[in-house]
Order: C-alpha cells, then sequence, then structure tokens
C-alpha cells in the first residue's frame, strides 16, 4: 500500500470517527432534553405522551389531596385558563403551597393525569419561571378580552374605536 493511500485510509477513518462521536452526542443531549408545556398547551394536546416534560403553573386552591400511604399526593397545576391533575409521590418541597407557583418533570399518562418525578416550588414571593408567568399572563389576558367581548354593547363598542 502507498502512502498516499494509508493517508487516505486514516483521514478516511478519522472522519468515521468524528461522526460516530457527533452522533452520540446529539443523541444524547436530544435524549436529555425536557422541555417545558403550560396546561393549555397540554389540554390542546401539544404535549408529547411518550417523553418526559416539565409542566408550569399556579396548584389550584383547595385541589391538595394526600393519600393514605402517606408519601402520594394530588394536586391541580393551572395557569388560569385549562388545569391539568398531577400526581407525585415523594416529600414536596417546603415552600410547595396552594396557589403558588409549581413547576413539575414527569410524564402524561393516557388518562391525563401527569405523573411528576420530581416537583420544585418557587423559591421567594416573586419567583416564576418565565415560562410560566408568560403563560399566566397569556390567559389572563384572554379572559379579560372575552369578558369585554360579552359584556360590550354595540354602542359602547363604536366609543372605544
Amino acid at each position: 500500500m502507498k502512502a498516499r493511500h494509508k493517508r487516505l485510509v486514516l483521514v478516511v477513518a478519522g472522519l468515521a470517527v468524528i461522526g460516530l462521536a457527533t452522533t452520540l452526542i446529539l443523541n444524547a443531549f436530544n435524549s436529555n432534553l425536557v422541555f417545558f408545556y403550560t396546561p393549555s398547551q397540554i389540554a390542546a394536546h401539544e404535549a408529547p405522551t411518550n417523553r418526559s416534560f416539565r409542566i408550569g403553573g399556579l396548584v389550584e386552591q383547595g385541589s391538595l389531596r394526600r393519600q393514605p400511604d402517606g408519601v402520594t399526593v394530588r394536586f391541580v397545576v393551572t395557569d388560569t385558563a385549562k388545569a391539568v391533575p398531577v400526581s407525585y409521590t415523594g416529600i414536596l418541597p417546603d415552600l410547595f403551597k396552594e396557589g403558588k407557583g409549581v413547576v413539575a418533570q414527569g410524564s402524561l399518562a393516557a388518562d391525563g393525569v401527569f405523573h411528576a418525578r420530581e416537583v420544585l416550588a418557587k423559591h421567594d414571593e416573586n419567583y416564576m419561571p418565565p415560562e410560566a408567568k408568560d403563560a399566566v399572563e397569556r390567559a389572563h389576558k384572554a379572559e379579560r378580552e372575552s369578558k369585554r367581548t360579552l359584556v360590550m354593547d354595540p354602542a359602547q363598542e363604536k366609543k372605544t374605536q
């Protein structure tokens, strides 16, 4: 084999190794991506059913229920427009409360219940994940718009234009 052919074989083998390494890295990266979805997106069937993802919003008032086993809790996460029931087995964070912001990571079951493997509570009075804050603001805006549209009569509508 000539030196020229040896170099060519080494270059091709090197490119193959780099390609394989790149494929493995991208595959690992893709399998570790965790996307964030709001309850409204889940209700619109935008969330995956076979992958882990995060759900965020507010814990609905009066929805926290502890199961007889002492470690399983059920609660509802809402963005004020839609709500998703969540089941979690484990110890909840100290700052977890009804009416406060929460982010849960897990997967959605076929029955529509989100089974959380991890629950994160906000760390102070002003913190909410940006995605959850945006979702809550959009839901409030949509609610205000729908109320304004339902209440306004044609005479008032002409005055506002």
